[in-house]
């Protein structure tokens, strides 16, 4: 028997459940997990009235194992940190890695969570000048820490104007899961800028075609990477002390782990360990 937890209801909460172990089929592999980050993608995952594969349903897709698996985790990087860069680290680096920019590039990150605490250190450790743009002050001290030269409020200040103030950026990404203010950041892009979303919500942005043709601009959405890619991020990871913050709590709690994410309260990544 292992244990997992699952939603096993519409609207339920996670709860533990025991499962049989039984032999892989043909082309499928079993491994062991000894971490899982906790993604914003689990937040729909566990709220899904209707899962494809019906219930019950566990989420967690950001896992780490003790052997080589698809992904080959390098002996300097922990397991617990290792988990993240299946999911948050690979998204945000190679979004950035894809923009094709030279070193000293200006790129900013909107929004300063599980995500975007990764892009800031990925960008500033590629070379690039790094702008944050966050609501409120309480994460300024973070920004600068993870390698950011500039901090945005956007609750203060229009950021797309404050932006441009600081001379635009090459490549504005856009981490949070919400659509609204990403219209306004496009007066903060450079020409031949490019904005790049990764966090996903179900709205819509409004973009000026006219603006966008003229200064040759692109916007664009980016979704994860592939095992190679993963394994890149992770040696870059090592080779430059890219490391997820985590806070770790034990398997049992991950309907803890799950709302204190829904209500924003992570610093920065959630841990689930057996």
């Amino acid at each position: 028997m292992f244990r997992r937890m699952a939603v096993t209801e519409p609207g339920g909460a996670l709860r533990p459940v025991e499962v049989a172990v039984t032999d892989p089929d043909a082309g499928w592999v079993r491994v062991r997990v000894t971490a899982s980050g906790v993604c914003g993608a689990d937040l729909g995952t566990v709220s899904a009235s209707e899962p494809a594969g019906g219930f019950p349903i566990t989420p967690g897709h950001e896992i780490a194992v003790p052997v080589e698996a698809l992904a080959h985790i390098p002996d300097e990087l922990s397991e617990a940190d290792a988990a993240p860069m299946g999911c948050a680290g690979v998204t945000t680096f190679t979004a950035i890695r894809e923009a094709g920019l030279p070193p000293g590039s200006r790129v900013a990150v909107y929004g300063l969570g599980g995500l975007g605490h990764l892009a800031v250190q990925f960008a500033a450790r590629i070379g690039h000048e790094v702008v944050v743009i966050a609501r409120g002050t309480d994460r300024e001290q973070d920004a600068a820490a993870f390698g950011a030269r500039h901090y945005i409020d956007a609750t203060a200040q229009d950021a797309g104007q404050r932006l441009a103030e600081l001379g635009g950026a090459d490549l504005i990404l856009c981490t949070v899961p919400t659509s609204e203010p990403i219209s306004a950041l496009l007066d903060g892009l450079r020409l031949r800028g490019r904005l790049t979303l990764i966090g996903v919500d179900g709205g819509a942005i409004q973009v000026p075609v006219a603006r966008l043709v003229m200064n040759a601009q692109v916007v664009t959405g980016h979704l994860t990477g592939s095992p190679a890619d993963i394994e890149d991020t992770m040696r870059f990871a090592v080779a430059h002390d890219v490391r997820p913050r985590l806070e770790r709590l034990p398997l049992e709690q991950a309907e803890l782990a799950v709302r204190r994410l829904r209500e924003g309260q992570v610093r920065y990544r959630v841990l689930l360990e057996p």
